[in-house]
């Protein structure tokens, strides 16, 4: 059931994710509203809250890595969901040593299934594992 609510956090921090980037970090104050608007559970609130404010909080690290990771494709012209995924999941990779890569991969795949469009599972993955082969220490 843990495992649920995890993906349950996920899908919420790409969505006060893609909130941030459209609107702005002035945002970053409401979203413990949003947060409980959206979701009853209390883990999967505290940390989809974590991941978000963390995944905000290394912007900079995490869009200069999807830059560096994206093939002949410009950063700007990212879906503003797809940066979403991507944002959450190289925050994950790079600073949830916790969280095994694969499962972090998997998990970004999936919600580009469910909260993009078809092409993006495809596109996520393959970003993703070039940032897991380019950025990501290998022990």
């Amino acid at each position: 059931m843990q495992a649920d609510k995890r993906t349950r956090a996920r899908e919420l921090a790409i969505q006060a994710l893609y909130q941030l980037d459209v609107q702005g970090s002035e945002l970053l104050g409401d979203l413990g509203l949003f947060f409980t608007e959206e979701e009853s559970d209390d883990f999967a609130r505290q940390l989809a809250s974590e991941w978000t404010t963390q995944t905000w909080e290394n912007l900079a690290q995490c869009d200069e890595i999807i830059e560096d990771s994206t093939i002949k494709w410009q950063f700007t012209r990212l879906a503003p969901v797809d940066r979403s995924i991507l944002r959450l999941a190289v925050y994950q990779l790079k600073f949830c040593p916790d969280i095994p890569p694969k499962v972090v991969i998997n998990e970004a795949i999936e919600l580009a299934k469910k909260f993009s469009s078809s092409k993006s599972s495809g596109f996520v993955n393959g970003v993703l594992d070039a940032v897991l082969k380019k950025h990501v220490a290998h022990d």
